[in-house]
């Protein structure tokens, strides 16, 4: 991304502090932070992000230096810090999770969020109880002022921006190879059947 004027965002495989250290040295400017269940979770996530002595992420930025000469006065003031809320239990305490300074949004997981809450998976689109934990994040979100997002695909996106949904992915990378090369495989098959005879 860089040269770009896209913001590198990054999903790190836990809420884990060594982790989320490389991600944020090579340069991701924002962290979509997993399996945050609880205000200690937040806290913790918060805590990886942040230089001292809001934080405890050791000095040493590298790459994210590199383009930012002012990376190390500014960058506890400018990494986005969204929380994952996945769980049914990550539901229960949304608001604690917000209430945590320096957790900025809060994003959806919804298909780990339908088998912790015992629909399964795929996600039950069309079951109103389902449905209606998305309207209590939305809600829970509005009132602690923070975005609230979602994992959403071609399908769904339209409707998450219209519910209110703002810090959305769509789809992923898996599914825009498969569909590339569906797509150019139909091409080139097309191509094939009008140039036979």
């Amino acid at each position: 991304m860089n040269g770009t004027s896209c913001i590198p965002i990054v999903r790190p495989q836990w809420n884990d502090a060594v982790i989320i250290k490389r991600v944020l040295d090579i340069g991701a400017y924002g962290v979509l932070v997993p399996w945050v269940n609880s205000k200690e979770d937040a806290e913790s996530a918060v805590r990886a992000c942040k230089y001292p002595p809001e934080g405890l992420r050791g000095v040493g930025p590298r790459r994210a230096a590199m383009f930012d000469p002012t990376y190390l006065q500014t960058a506890n003031d400018e990494i986005l810090i969204a929380v994952q809320a996945e769980t049914e239990m990550a539901i229960k305490n949304l608001e604690e999770i917000l209430s945590v300074p320096g957790i900025d949004a809060c994003y959806i997981g919804p298909w780990d969020l339908s088998c912790s809450l015992g629909f399964g998976v795929p996600p039950k689109w069309d079951d109103p109880r389902y449905l209606e934990v998305f309207d209590t994040v939305l809600k829970v979100a509005e009132n602690c002022g923070k975005p609230a997002g979602m994992y959403a695909t071609v399908d769904n996106i339209k409707w998450a921006i219209e519910k209110g949904f703002r810090l959305n992915t769509i789809s992923d990378d898996d599914y825009f190879l498969i569909h590339g090369a569906q797509m150019a495989l139909e091409k080139a098959r097309e191509a094939v059947s009008h140039a036979q005879p």
